[in-house]
This record gives C-alpha cells, structure tokens and sequence, in this order.
C-alpha cells in the first residue's frame, strides 16, 4: 500500500488511539490473573491479536469485541502450549510471553516474522532464563527467533543485558508468579521509561516487590492476581505524530484521550519540544491537549532513554528547527522493526535533509524538505515520522509499504485527513 502525501495546513480535533504497552500489558496480567478481567478502550492491533493469541495458547479464554475484552485468567498456572507460538512482529510479545514460558514444565517454541527471526534479538532474555534453571535457547543459534523456552524455573537469581527493556520487564512479570522469591540483576539499563511501566502494573496489582534503581529487583513469587476492570489510555508515542505534524505545518490542533498523568514515558516528548520552543495548553478535565501556534523550533541536543519511540519523529522536526539538532543514547532503535536510526536518515534525505549517523543516534542540520519517493522499510514509526515530514515538505512525497501503521496507529490516515492533511491512497 502506498501513500501520496502533499504539503499540507492541520486544523481541527483528532482522537488518540489506545496505548499499544498498556494494551499488551493488561492483555497478559489478565491473563496470569485469578478470575474474570475486562479490558475497555483496548488498541485493535496486529500486536494485540499476537497477544490474544499467545495468552490463549497458555490457557487462558478470551472474549474479544469491538471496545472490550473478558479474560478468564489461568490464575498464575500457564501451561504448555500444543503447537508454536506465533509472536508475528512483535517483540513485545515475544519478549513477554517467552519469560512467562518458563515457569511452564514443557517445553513452549516462540517465533514470528521476518523481522522478529532477523532484527530482533532475544539474547538477553535467554540468558536470564537460563540463570533461573529453565532451558532456553534459539533453535538456529543465532540470538534470533525461533527459540525454546522449558522450565520451571529452580534458581532464584537472573543476571541480563538492560539496554532493551523488554526482556527485563518479561521476567519481572513472570518472576511474580515463581514458587520462590526471584533476584533479578541488570547490567547497562536502558529504556528506563518502560521499566517504569512495568512496575507501575506490578504496583496496580499488588505484586510484591524490591528495587535498586534499575540494576537490581527482587520479586516475592508466589504472587495471586486478582481480576481486574482497566481502560486503557490514549497513546502517548502515538501522540507525538500530530503534534510534530502541527509544529512543522504552523497549525493549531487539538488531541483528545491524553492523560498527563499516566505512567508512559513517551510524555516527555512535550517537555522536549517545549525546550524547542513549541507552545502547548492542556484542559485535565477532558484530557485534551492543544497545539498552539508556536515561533520557530530550536535545536537541541536529546537524550533518548526515556523516549527512545520518538527518534524518527525527533529527527523530523530537527530538519525543520533552525539549529542543530543531536539525538544520542539511542543505540537500541538499531534493534527494533528496522534499524531506525539507519532507515530515517536514508529516507530524509532522500528530501534532502542533512543529516549524520552516529553510533547511538543522529546529527541534524536545518533543512528545507522537499518531495521524494520514500520507503517505510516495513516499520510503524518510521511511517508514521515520514508521513510527518512530508506534510511540511515543498512539494508531494510519496511512501510505500504503509500498512505497517495498522501496528499502532490504525486509524491513522482517516484521522489526518479529518485534520485537514492531503494524504491519499
């Protein structure tokens, strides 16, 4: 599918989607719950129906409808799957559900996409099951999917790489429900933002548990959830699209289904481009955010940790800020759908953006953008960011293999085009 993108004004009101991490989130604690959960407002999603799938395959039963799921939860007892689990594109699932794997005393193979056997390791992850006694490895020994997972877990201390959260935050929540208290030691954390998440959930649910900043945890195990009713809130990395979308264009827009006060990282994405110079208000009554018309956008240099989701769009708006612009510690988005911090520098400048590759992130100089013929290099947030940058380019850009928004965002070229932006099929 491709997408015919002109330069564009933005006016109006557009509501965000649901948080894909929360969704997933509150999809497998349901799951590992005691009793009947119903999840509201949940992100329809290829990744949501990866999750639906997985949980399902461990025992748990799910009631799917258009706004809400009910799922009977296998109270903390997952078992053994009867054929692979197919994680499709997403790491999350991957991540999440071969943790949980190994607390099962069979044997449970994961896989999924092009993507997930190529660009997604899984290394970490085995390493820290491995610690805890299960049996886990990739079938190809290459640190990729498809791999094993055979537990119970026997040991109680886990050591594991942190610069991708999601293995650490896998074996948070499966430490939960160990028969025995679980120590899990982090070397070179990284995606801080996410941990907090996952502890926020760990919290929302009574969970027991210790910190040392984010190098050391020790969860009780043994741990009984109960049921639960949540509505997942809107999507901050989601977010970030029309309000970059805005800046770039002159427009004031405003966004609904944004809770200021959630526990997602990627909000720090308005202190930054507060720090630009943008210009925002917000209504918490009706959890609305407004994009003001703002003066010119500065440079500044960015560290990613907390925000790591936003590069590519970070890296739009500083061609269009009138300093430079330096994303740094950012070294993970090499491991994510694509290596983004490779595609987006490609595809900008192929609009004639100047732009440099660093190890961890980028270097960007102002630049007028103009029209080109782009490539989404079959990732959501690449997409999503070039979408962006074509909306304020000189002349009509056009962009390929587009459906991978659905990940996301998928209402995404309805609700663009009721802002008033020219993006065709």
């Amino acid at each position: 599918m491709r997408y015919n993108i002109s330069p564009s004004q933005l006016s109006g009101t557009t509501r965000i989607p649901s948080s894909k991490s929360h969704t997933l989130r509150a999809i497998l604690c349901g799951a590992l719950a005691n009793g009947t959960s119903r999840i509201e407002q949940y992100l329809h999603s290829p990744d949501t129906e990866a999750m639906i799938f997985a949980t399902r395959q461990l025992g748990a039963e799910i009631k799917q409808n258009e706004k809400s799921l009910e799922i009977s939860g296998v109270a903390g007892k997952v078992r053994a799957p009867e054929k692979p689990i197919e994680c499709g594109n997403s790491g999350q699932v991957l991540r999440f559900i071969g943790a949980v794997s190994g607390l099962i005393q069979g044997t449970t193979i994961l896989t999924g996409d092009a993507s997930i056997r190529t660009l997604r390791p899984v290394t970490p992850l085995l390493e820290g099951l491995t610690h805890l006694g299960a049996k886990a490895f990739s079938l190809l020994g290459n640190g990729y999917a498809p791999i094993t997972v055979q537990g119970p877990f026997t040991k109680d201390i886990a050591y594991l790489d942190g610069k991708d959260s999601q293995p650490v935050s896998g074996l948070l929540i499966a430490s939960a429900f160990a028969p025995h208290p679980i120590q899990i030691h982090v070397t070179d954390p990284g995606e801080e933002g996410w941990i907090e998440l996952t502890l926020d959930w760990l919290k929302r649910l009574d969970v027991v548990y210790e910190r040392r900043g984010y190098t050391w945890y020790k969860v009780e195990g043994g741990a009984t959830i109960n049921s639960f009713n949540y509505s997942v809130p809107g999507d901050w990395s989601s977010a970030a699209f029309p309000i970059g979308a805005a800046l770039i264009t002159g427009s004031e827009v405003t966004i609904e289904n944004l809770d200021i006060t959630d526990s997602q990282s990627d909000k720090v994405i308005l202190s930054i481009l507060e720090r630009m110079g943008a210009k925002f208000s917000y209504d918490s009554s009706y959890k609305k955010l407004h994009v003001l018309k703002s003066p010119s956008l500065q440079g500044l240099d960015v560290d990613l940790n907390q925000c790591i989701d936003a590069l590519p769009l970070l890296a739009v708006l500083g061609c269009y800020a009138k300093t430079q612009t330096k994303l740094y510690n950012g070294s993970i988005a090499r491991k994510k759908e694509s290596d983004r911090i490779t595609s987006i520098a490609q595809e900008l400048s192929k609009m004639g953006a100047r732009i440099e590759e660093l190890p961890d992130g980028l270097i960007i100089q102002p630049q007028t953008l103009h029209g080109a013929h782009l490539t989404s290099h079959d990732d959501h947030r690449i997409a999503l960011a070039l979408s962006v940058a074509a909306l304020g380019a000189t002349t009509k850009s056009s962009l390929d293999n587009v459906s991978c928004i659905a990940k996301s965002y998928p209402n995404f070229r309805q609700a663009f085009h009721n802002l008033g932006a020219l993006i065709d099929e």
